[in-house]
């Protein structure tokens, strides 16, 4: 591709960055993780309490990016027909009957899952299939989602009451795991400033579908060393309590490591966040920027770590400043 064309695709990705901002006060950090994932083609999970913007952020995302948005409201008595869609039984002039398929709200692009972990597992289980095969399947046929399809999903840390724990399997499948924060002082007379006056910020599309996709696409041809690569491979296996030598806290606290789609994810994170800095090569300060993001939802701490008050974030730091980039 000619270095024109990316140098474009920079500007467009500067630009979608600058309209969110009129938006979304602050933020900087979840916006770069939210869009690295976007390029990787891959799935977030986004953590935080009530009124912390998740919403606005997903259907802003959508806006700038020209594609079809849907929000799915998750609740105890969501049935999996509510996402996938239903086959309705009509007939014609003739009297003749036939059905129908009716699509229902994953049939969109970027899909907000709000309050994901109030669905039970039969329902999350037909959002599976469409964040792992981007397909769903209704009656015994089965009907491919325009791509690109992200599934953005939201849930509250605190309440806990009336929900389903999402199962690791699932977990596994968000490429990002985000945790949404209050805004500072400065930050949130700056969100009084914007919401409460005469005039609401509007955002203007930067891309489209099409360029989404060539720029993910292109994500995937940016250079990584094997040094780099092997750095996120020794990363994942220090997360195992069984690995030979690992951190005594891993071996105490953890009862699973993170999987290979960890490691796919620090590599891919670490290209996408090189090209949005404008880098034409990863190295390992990208892939140290994206391990958080890519690994805390992935570690599974015993009882013990749990009981101890352990945050997964604590222990991917700790193995940051402990495993050596080179051996």
């Amino acid at each position: 591709m000619a270095k024109t064309k990316i140098d474009q695709y920079h500007q467009a990705l500067k630009k979608t960055r600058e309209e969110i901002g009129k938006v979304i006060v602050g933020q900087e950090t979840i916006i770069n993780d939210l869009l690295t994932a976007i390029l990787c083609n891959g799935h977030v999970l986004l953590e935080g309490l009530p009124g912390l913007g998740k919403t606005l952020l997903v259907r802003t995302l959508g806006t700038v990016l020209s594609l079809k948005y849907a929000r799915i409201q998750f609740t105890p008595d969501l049935m999996p027909a509510d996402l996938t869609g239903t086959n309705i039984l009509q007939s014609n002039a003739n009297h003749e009957r036939f059905f129908v398929f009716k699509k229902g709200p994953l049939f969109a692009q970027i899909v907000l899952a709000d309050e994901i972990n109030r669905a039970t597992a039969k329902t999350q289980s037909a959002l599976l299939e469409a964040m792992q095969e981007q397909s769903i399947t209704v009656a015994g046929e089965t009907y491919r989602l325009d791509p690109p399809f992200f599934v953005l999903a939201t849930q509250n840390p605190l309440e806990l009451e009336g929900t389903y724990p999402l199962p690791e399997a699932q977990l596994d499948r968000f490429f990002f795991k985000l945790n949404v924060t209050l805004p500072n002082r400065q930050e949130l007379n700056e969100i009084l400033a914007r919401t409460t006056g005469a005039t609401i910020p509007e955002v203007l599309p930067t891309m489209n579908a099409a360029e989404l996709i060539e720029v993910q696409q292109l994500i995937r041809q940016v250079p990584i060393s094997s040094e780099v690569m092997d750095y996120a491979a020794r990363l994942i296996l220090a997360t195992h309590p069984q690995t030979p030598g690992v951190d005594p806290q891993v071996t105490k606290y953890v009862r699973y490591g993170a999987s290979p789609r960890g490691a796919q994810a620090l590599v891919l994170g670490a290209k996408a966040r090189a090209f949005l800095a404008g880098r034409y090569y990863a190295g390992f300060e990208e892939l140290r920027a994206v391990a958080l993001p890519a690994l805390r939802h992935r570690i599974i701490l015993n009882f013990e770590g749990e009981a101890a008050g352990l945050q997964p974030d604590d222990l991917i730091r700790q193995l940051l400043a402990t495993v050596p980039e080179k051996i």
